[in-house]
């Protein structure tokens, strides 16, 4: 016979010898140490990503020149990619991403599948180190460019509505739009 007990988040699981067949209010004898069995605990399946692969929905915003605090290219993480907030969204130059560092630890490669571009957490994001303090909300505001007449207009309009997936620790090979989220020459890519 097996008896399952359930004790925090793990299963514990005792194998306990047959209730004896002989006459009620006889004897049984104890077992032999060679029959004894020592409880076994299952490891718990944990099935949220891990900070290092995996996915995550967040909420996105858009941030650049003008509304970065101070307004301008610079980052609270200067590092070997970017010295200043920047970036194509390809692997080898991932756009400059602002965030709790609590939430997303800076370095962190992300791909957002629905701007087909990679990320990098590289900056801080007041707004977001806010959400994470109350709510363990998960939130990354995206660099969208230095300057330029439609700027914030372009931010507002690729800000969806609800959260959205991101791939955390992605690989390579995802596809890739080249075009940039803004530009004077090309406008906004929402």
């Amino acid at each position: 016979m097996t008896r399952r007990w359930a004790l925090a988040s793990a299963v514990v699981v005792v194998a306990c010898a047959a209730p004896p067949t002989d006459a009620p209010g006889s004897a049984v004898p104890p077992p032999a140490p060679s029959q004894i069995t020592t409880p076994q605990i299952a490891t718990p399946q944990i099935t949220t990503p891990s900070p290092a692969s995996g996915t995550a929905m967040v909420v996105l915003t858009f941030y650049g020149g003008p509304d970065n605090d101070p307004p301008g290219p610079a980052i609270a993480h200067p590092n070997a990619r970017h010295g200043q907030a920047g970036g194509t969204g390809t692997y080898e130059d991932p756009i400059t991403t602002a965030s709790d560092p609590r939430a997303v630890p800076v370095g962190t490669l992300l791909y957002l599948p629905s701007l087909r571009k990679y990320l990098v957490m590289e900056d801080d994001c007041a707004a977001c180190i806010e959400e994470w303090t109350a709510t363990r909300t998960g939130h990354i505001d995206v660099w969208t460019g230095l300057s330029g007449s439609e700027l914030l207009a372009c931010e507002e309009a690729l800000t969806p509505p609800g959260p959205v997936l991101v791939e955390v620790g992605p690989p390579p090979d995802r596809p890739v739009e080249p075009q940039p989220l803004y530009s004077e020459e090309t406008g906004c890519l929402a």
